[in-house]
């Protein structure tokens, strides 16, 4: 219980925008938000479209970075509860776990968010909506662009695939939608496979080992853009040429995958959006007010090639 309430004095130290707490502020709007971490570009660009926008929105923000632990969601979860905000939203660092806090959320009668990562618990009313991305999706559209540049090959395709953190949304989906279309041809072989924690330095040093033990690969597929940055790093230093002597697919969109792409080192990226900030404010300020909202709002996204990452590169701010 001490360790508890330190943790959740901290919290309130290091809460974001201002200091008044709970939900006794007349019309104004306190968020609690619960982060992943700050593990990619991707993410840093989500936070701080976040940040942006809850001043935009004249919403009070308390914000908490959990360093990609799970245990560190729930606690801050707990301390937006005794802090009596009046929304939480939070990206789930994985899928399962989240019944019981968010339980103590509904008894408090404080309304969830859930933003870019969705949870697997079969009670739906735990939460009032998820904003976010179809990973799944992204898988599949990594999947088609290997079926169709290797289509007419003969022989076995080997595939090696760098997958984010386990038991997260975006690593289980991706993979799903990813095996969902390679499986419908036997040529295609995932010959090796490895969470790299959607970290660079990780999915260097994965890829670094795939390549003395997997043998000869023709595809990467990376659950998101810095890991493959990173896997770019350990084909080079193999003495390989990334984008032709093994191909590369990749999630997510961010500036320096779309550069990779330009320069013929990645050659396709799959868009994930980070950029919701303004559309969870949205979200916020009406479930605030109890207002129905869609149990689940997509993002609208694309993906790259050679040609669509240079004319996208100018405007790209992330």
């Amino acid at each position: 219980m001490a360790a508890l309430a330190a943790g959740a004095a901290a919290l309130m130290v290091a809460a974001g925008c201002g200091s008044a707490g709970g939900s006794g502020g007349g019309d104004s709007i306190t968020l609690g938000f619960a982060q992943v971490g700050a593990e990619s570009g991707w993410r840093t660009a989500n936070t701080k479209s976040v940040r942006q926008a809850a001043r935009d929105a004249g919403i009070e923000l308390k914000f908490s970075d959990a360093q990609q632990k799970q245990e560190n969601q729930i606690k801050a979860i707990r301390s937006f509860i005794q802090q009596r905000v009046d929304v939480i939203a939070f990206s789930p660092v994985v899928e399962s776990g989240w019944d019981t806090v968010l339980k103590e959320a509904q008894r408090a009668d404080i309304p969830v968010v859930l933003t870019d990562r969705a949870i697997d618990s079969p009670d739906t009313s735990l939460y009032e909506t998820f904003l976010g991305s179809d990973f799944v999706e992204e898988g599949r559209k990594a999947g088609r662009w290997v079926t169709e540049e290797f289509g007419d090959a003969e022989g076995t395709v080997r595939i090696a695939e760098l997958q984010g953190t386990t038991g997260s949304a975006p690593a289980n989906d991706r993979k799903q939608g990813f095996a969902e279309v390679i499986g419908n041809d036997a040529k295609y072989k995932i010959v090796a496979s490895q969470t790299g924690d959607f970290t660079r330095a990780k999915g260097k040093e994965v890829m670094e080992a795939f390549l003395k033990s997997a043998g000869e690969i023709d595809v990467l597929y990376a659950h998101n853009d810095d890991m493959a940055l990173g896997a770019i790093e350990a084909i080079e230093g193999a003495g390989l040429k990334p984008g032709e002597d093994i191909k590369i697919v990749s999630v997510d969109g961010v500036k320096d995958a779309l550069q990779a792409a330009a320069d013929g080192e990645i050659n396709y990226v799959v868009e994930c959006n980070p950029l919701l900030g303004p559309q969870l404010m949205d979200l916020v300020k009406k479930v605030a007010a109890g207002e129905q909202v869609p149990k689940r709002v997509e993002v609208e996204e694309t993906a790259f090639d050679q040609q669509a990452a240079e004319k996208a590169l100018p405007d790209r701010k992330y």
